[in-house]
């Protein structure tokens, strides 16, 4: 039995806004909000088509990018292992050993919070797309914009 030391998710989870954070070289990495990269055939044998297409659905998210990098290559089994289980919790028969499998997959391929944290991974928000979304109001003319000042006297 270990002793002693840094465990994994022990005390808080460490703050990237933080001064602390700053010392150490902490920072998250900030994930696209989609992949439209190459995807990798399913690894597991006899997939259904449910698989393939939360497989596809899966890698065409922010993980996707992480997942394509070379030193991620390796998940790809567990990738594969979480979307297997994710079809399986589907079906009304799924019990609470397989709910709990899911969750611990999810966590080691980062499709969590606290795996996204585990990773030191983040999701990149789009703040320009509300901005792309909003659409100025069409002016009529100039003098709509001019008010008039009544002279009642």
């Amino acid at each position: 039995m270990s002793r002693g030391g840094a465990r994994n998710r022990s005390g808080p989870a460490a703050d990237p806004n933080s001064g602390r954070s700053d010392r150490r070289g902490y920072v998250l990495t900030a994930l696209p909000s989609s992949y439209d990269g190459p995807i990798p055939d399913f690894p597991l044998d006899g997939a259904s088509a449910r698989e393939v297409e939360l497989w596809e659905q899966k890698w065409r998210g922010p993980h996707g990018a992480a997942w394509s990098q070379p030193s991620e290559a390796w998940r790809i089994w567990d990738v594969a292992l979480w979307v297997r289980t994710a079809v399986r919790c589907e079906a009304a028969d799924a019990n609470a050993a397989l709910i709990s499998n899911l969750h611990r997959l999810g966590d080691r391929v980062g499709l969590s919070t606290a795996g996204l944290a585990e990773m030191g991974w983040s999701i990149a928000t789009d703040d320009l797309a509300e901005l792309r979304d909003d659409k100025p109001a069409a002016r009529k003319s100039s003098r709509d914009r001019l008010k008039v000042v009544g002279g009642d006297e």
